[in-house]
C-alpha cells in the first residue's frame, strides 16, 4: 500500500529528498517549506501527488492549519517527518539569548507543534509513523553548537516519552541521528553568533576536524528513511551515516567508565 507523508522542510536537504523518494515510489506527501515555489518542480512532475503547503513550523496556528490541510486533501496521513530546523554556531558565551530562543522555538518547539497536531489524527487511525530529524548532536556534544545541541537534546528526551505515550494506540515513533552529510546545515541556512576572539583557535581546530571528515551523501538518506517506515518494528533511534556508528560506541564507553569510576559517590549520595 502507498503511504501518505506530511514532511517540514522540503525545500532542500534531508526534506527534499525524503519528498523525492517517496513521490518516486508511488506515495503521495503534502511538503512544507516556508517558499512552496520551490518545490514547483515536483509539482510539475509528480501532479496532485504532492501538496505543496507554506509553512512556518514556529507558528503553531499555521502548523494545525496545514495539517488539517494535508489531511483533509488525502484522507490520512502515515508517516510524519519533522525535518524543519538550523544550525545555530557559536561558544555558549557568544550566543545570544534570541539566538538560543529562536533555535528552540524552530527545532523544538517546531516539531512540537506538527506532533500534537497530528497525534489526534493518528490516534483515530489507530496507526502512522512519527519521525524526528535530530542529529548525532542529539547524544554527544561538540564545541561551539551548544544551542544546537539544547534543542536537539530537548527534543531526543521529548521523543523518547512521546513513543512510550502513543505506542497503545498503534503509532510508532523514530528518532533519526545523522552525522555529517553534504547538506546546507552549516551553510546559509546556519545562524553564527558574534564572534570573540578567545574562542577563535576552538573554531580553528572544529574547522580542520570538520574537513577531514566524510561527509555522507543525502541522496541516500532518502531510501534508507524508506527502509525505516516500512520495516514492521522500527527502531526508536537510527544513525545515519557510517560516521556516527563508530562515534557512539566511544562516546558510551567513555561514559559508562566515567559513571564506574564514580559510583563510590553515587552510593555516597544515597545516605
Amino acid at each position: 500500500m502507498s503511504k501518505t507523508w506530511f514532511i517540514t522542510g522540503t525545500s532542500r536537504g534531508f526534506g527534499r529528498q525524503f519528498t523525492e523518494s517517496a513521490l518516486e515510489r508511488g506515495d503521495k506527501v503534502a511538503a512544507t517549506a516556508r517558499d512552496p515555489k520551490t518545490l514547483d518542480d515536483l509539482v510539475a512532475k509528480y501532479g496532485d501527488a504532492i501538496l505543496p503547503l507554506a509553512l512556518d513550523v514556529t507558528d503553531k496556528a499555521a502548523v494545525a492549519a496545514a495539517v488539517a490541510t494535508a489531511h483533509e486533501k488525502f484522507g490520512r496521513l502515515d508517516v510524519v517527518v519533522n525535518n524543519a530546523g538550523y544550525g545555530l554556531f557559536g561558544a555558549v558565551e557568544e550566543i545570544s539569548e534570541e539566538q538560543l530562543r529562536d533555535q528552540l522555538e524552530t527545532n523544538l518547539f517546531g516539531a512540537f507543534f506538527v506532533t500534537q497536531a497530528v497525534l489526534p489524527i493518528l490516534r483515530e487511525q489507530g496507526s502512522g509513523h512519527i519521525v524526528q530529524i535530530s542529529t548525532i548532536g542529539g547524544i554527544g556534544a561538540f564545541p561551539s553548537l551548544g544551542g544546537y545541541h539544547a534543542s536537539k537534546w530537548a527534543l531526543e528526551g521529548l521523543t523518547e516519552s512521546l513513543a512510550q505515550e502513543v505506542a497503545g494506540f498503534g503509532i510508532k515513533v523514530t528518532l533519526v541521528e545523522p552525522g555529517g552529510f553534504s547538506t546546507d546545515w552549516s551553510g546559509s541556512s546556519a545562524v553564527h553568533a558574534e564572534p570573540n576572539p578567545v574562542y577563535q583557535p576552538m573554531r580553528d581546530a572544529m574547522a580542520a576536524r570538520r574537513g577531514s571528515a566524510q561527509s555522507g551523501d543525502p541522496a541516500a538518506s532518502g531510501p534508507a528513511l524508506l527502509q525505516i517506515v516500512d520495516a514492521e518494528n522500527p527502531p526508536l533511534r537510527v544513525l545515519f551515516g557510517s560516521q556516527p556508528t563508530q562515534l557512539v560506541k566511544h562516546l558510551y564507553a567513555q561514559r559508562l567508565q566515567t559513571w564506574a569510576d564514580w559510583e563510590h559517590v553515587a552510593h555516597a549520595a544515597q545516605g
